[in-house]
C-alpha cells in the first residue's frame, strides 16, 4: 500500500513561491519544488525525480495541482525550462543534477561544502615508516595473529588529516581515540598541537569527557603528555559560538584555533552543522569522526557519518570499522539481537527472543489496554527501585542510568508523554497530578541556553525548597551545580525517553515499549539504538508484527554525498 504524501503548508507555501517568480511557471515546477522541500523536511538532502510518487499517495492531493509527469525524463525537460531550476554551480532557488537530485540550494551548498572538506584532507600525510611503527608500537602492542582494527584506525588517523572510527558500544572507539590523541601529542615534538574536542549534544560531551579521562588514565601518561591530553569537550555550537542574530562566530572568516578536532556520536550531527563545523577549521586541520553508522541518523537533513562510511570502497576516505565488543562478550544476548537487527534479519531476532536463550534479552507480548498500566507500573517500580530511594541529588544523578524506559513515539497510549504520566503515578501516586514529589524527579532539557550551558537532551533531578524548585545537573568534572527551575529552558520528565533523545546515553537496564501499529517512525536503525543503550538487560514490549516490520523497514535518506566524495561530477 502507498504511504500516502502530505505536504507540510510549508512545503505548499514554498512551491507557490516558487512558481510565482519563476518565468516560466508550469506545474512540473511547483511538484519540483514542493516535494524538494518536502524531502528536506523528512531528512532526505535532495528529492530524486526517479522516486515518483504512487498515484495512491497523490490522491489526497489532487485538488492542488495536475499530477505530476509519470516519467522522470519529461519532469526533467520541464524543470530545465525553468529559471528556477539550474545546474550544479549555479545560483538558483533549486538545483538540479545528472543523476536527477532536485535539491534546495542552501542544501546543495552544504553537501558540497563537507565533500570538499573531506576530499581537501584525504590525502596521505608523509610519515617516516619505522618510526611511525614504532610509535604505534607503544600504544598498540601485537595482539597475536589477526587484524589489530583499533591500530589500523590509529595509523590512518595520524596518515591522513580526516578519519572515521566507527563501530558500536563498547568497540573501544574512545578508548582508540585517546591513544590516537597521545601519539599526535608525542610526534608534535615541542610543537604540541592545540586539539578540541566537541560532541553534538551536551550529554554526549559529557559522555567523552568522562570516557576520555578513564582511558587517559588507564595509559599512564609522561606527565608532559598527560597534561597535553584535552579532557574539556564541547557542544559543537558552543564551539562554533551561536550568535544572538543568526550564524556562528567561528566561519570560513574566522577559523578555529585547533590543530586537531575529535566529534564523538558523529551520527548525531546533520548536513548543515556538519557543513558550518568543516569550514570552520584551518586547511590543515586534522578531523577525527567517531561514531556508530547503524544508529539513527540526525533529526536534520542528512546522514554524513553514514554516507561517509557507504563511500569507502568507492573514495579514499579513511574508515575504519571496528567489530569486536569489548563490553557484551560472546554469551551477550544484546550483541546478538543488534547484529540480527542490522542485518535485517526480522525471523531470526524473534527467534532469538523467542528462544529464552539469553538472560538479558527479554520479549513480551504488549499488554493491551488498562493493563498496560498495571504492567508498567510493576515494571518501573522495580526498576527505579534505588533511584527513588537517594539521599542526594549527586546520589540520584549517580543511580538515573541504571535503569530507564524508551519509546519510539511522544504521542499515543505508548509515547513517552504518557509513560511519564503512568510512571509518575506509579512511583509517587499522592502527587502524581502536581509538581511537588517526595523524591527527586527526572528532568530533561529540551531547549538551548548557551548563557546557563544547558542544551537539548540534558539530564538532571529536581528538588523541592520553600524557594521553589531546583535542578541538580552533573558537571564534566564530576561535581553539581544547580538552577532554579524559574531559569531553566524548556523540559521535560525524562523517566521515559525516545529513542532519538536516548542516543548519547547508556542505561544498566533498559524497557523498550513499542507502539501496537506500524508507524513511519520504527526502524532497523530506531530498534538497534534502542537495544544498544543498554549494557546488562534490554526488555521490548510489542507486537511481533511491528517488531518485525520496525527490521525490515531500513532507513534510506537521499543524497549525493557518497557520489561527490568518490569525484562523481553530477
Amino acid at each position: 500500500m502507498a504511504e500516502t504524501l502530505r505536504l507540510a503548508p510549508l512545503d505548499i507555501h514554498f512551491a507557490d513561491f516558487i512558481v510565482r517568480i519563476d518565468r516560466h511557471p508550469c506545474d512540473e515546477l511547483w511538484w519540483g519544488a514542493a516535494l524538494a522541500s518536502h524531502a528536506t523536511g523528512r531528512g532526505h538532502s535532495c528529492f530524486t525525480l526517479y522516486d515518483l510518487p504512487e498515484a495512491a499517495a497523490l490522491a489526497p492531493l489532487q485538488s492542488l495541482r495536475n499530477p505530476p509527469p509519470s516519467d522522470a525524463d519529461s519532469w526533467r525537460c520541464a524543470l530545465e525550462q525553468c529559471d528556477t531550476v539550474g545546474a550544479p554551480g549555479g545560483y538558483t532557488p533549486l538545483v538540479l543534477d545528472r543523476a536527477g537530485r532536485l535539491y534546495l540550494h542552501r542544501c546543495w551548498s552544504y553537501e558540497q561544502q563537507v565533500a570538499s572538506a573531506i576530499l581537501s584532507r584525504i590525502r596521505p600525510v608523509s610519515a617516516h615508516e619505522q618510526g611511525l611503527d614504532d610509535a604505534l608500537g607503544r600504544y598498540f602492542p601485537p595482539q597475536g595473529e589477526g587484524v589489530d582494527l583499533q591500530r589500523t584506525a590509529a595509523r590512518m588517523a595520524l596518515t591522513h588529516r580526516f578519519s572515521v572510527i566507527s563501530g558500536g558500544p563498547g568497540s573501544g572507539k574512545t578508548a582508540t581515540a585517546a591513544r590516537i590523541l597521545a601519539l599526535l601529542l608525542g610526534m608534535g615534538g615541542d610543537s604540541r598541537p592545540k586539539i578540541t574536542l566537541a560532541a553534538p549534544t551536551g550529554k554526549a560531551a559529557l559522555r567523552l569527557h568522562q570516557s576520555i579521562v578513564q582511558a587517559a588514565g588507564r595509559l599512564a601518561l609522561p606527565g608532559d603528555l598527560a597534561h597535553g591530553l584535552p579532557s574539556d569537550v564541547s557542544t559543537i555550537h558552543r564551539l562554533l559560538g551561536v550568535r544572538s542574530r543568526g550564524g556562528f562566530r567561528h566561519n570560513r572568516d574566522n577559523r578555529l584555533p585547533c590543530d586537531i578536532l575529535l566529534v564523538d556520536e558523529a551520527s548525531m550531527v546533520d548536513l548543515q552543522l556538519m557543513s558550518h563545523l568543516l569550514e570552520a577549521l584551518r586547511d590543515d586541520a586534522r578531523v577525527i569522526l567517531l561514531g556508530d553508522r547503524h544508529q539513527l541518523a540526525s533529526v536534520e537533513a542528512g546522514a554524513v557519518l553514514a554516507d561517509i562510511c557507504d563511500s569507502e570502497d568507492r573514495a579514499s576516505v579513511p574508515v575504519t570499522q571496528l567489530t569486536k565488543s569489548y563490553r557484551f562478550g560472546d554469551n551477550s544476548g544484546i550483541a546478538a539481537l543488534g547484529r540480527l537487527i542490522n542485518s535485517g534479519d526480522s525471523a531470526g531476532a524473534m527467534a532469538l527472543l523467542d528462544s529464552g536463550q539469553y538472560p538479558d534479552i527479554l520479549w513480551r507480548q504488549l499488554p493491551a489496554g488498562r493493563a498496560l498500566e498495571g504492567a508498567l507500573a510493576a515494571a518501573v517500580r522495580d526498576g527505579y527501585a534505588e533511584y527513588v530511594q537517594a539521599a542526594s541529588p549527586g546520589e540520584a544523578l549517580a543511580r538515573l542510568n541504571s535503569f530507564r524506559v524508551l519509546s519510539p513515539l511522544r504521542g499515543g497510549p505508548t509515547g513517552v508523554e504518557n509513560l511519564n504520566r503512568l510512571c509518575q503515578t506509579a512511583l509517587d501516586p499522592e502527587h502524581a497530578h502536581d509538581d511537588r514529589g517526595t523524591f527527586m524527579k527526572p528532568f530533561m532539557i529540551t531547549g538551548n541556553n548557551y548563557e546557563l550551558g544547558l542544551y537539548n537532551g540534558d539530564t538532571g533531578v529536581v528538588t523541592e525548597s520553600d524557594d521553589g524548585q531546583t535542578v541538580w545537573f552533573e558537571n564534566p568534572d564530576g561535581g553539581l551545580r544547580h538552577i532554579s527551575m524559574l531559569r531553566l529552558p524548556p523540559g521535560d520528565a525524562a523517566f521515559a525517553l525516545t529513542v532519538h533523545k536516548s542516543q548519547g546515553s547508556e542505561f544498566g537496564r533498559v524497557l523498550l515499549i513499542l507502539p501496537d501499529q506500524p508507524s513511519d517512525v520504527l526502524s532497523r536503525e530506531l530498534l538497534y539504538t534502542a537495544v544498544t543503550r543498554a549494557r546488562s538487560r534490554i526488555e521490548i514490549w510489542g507486537t511481533e508484527e511491528v517488531f518485525r516490520q520496525a527490521i525490515e523497514r531500513r532507513t534510506v535518506r537521499k543524497s549525493g554525498l557518497q557520489d561527490a566524495l568518490s569525484g562523481g561530477v553530477p
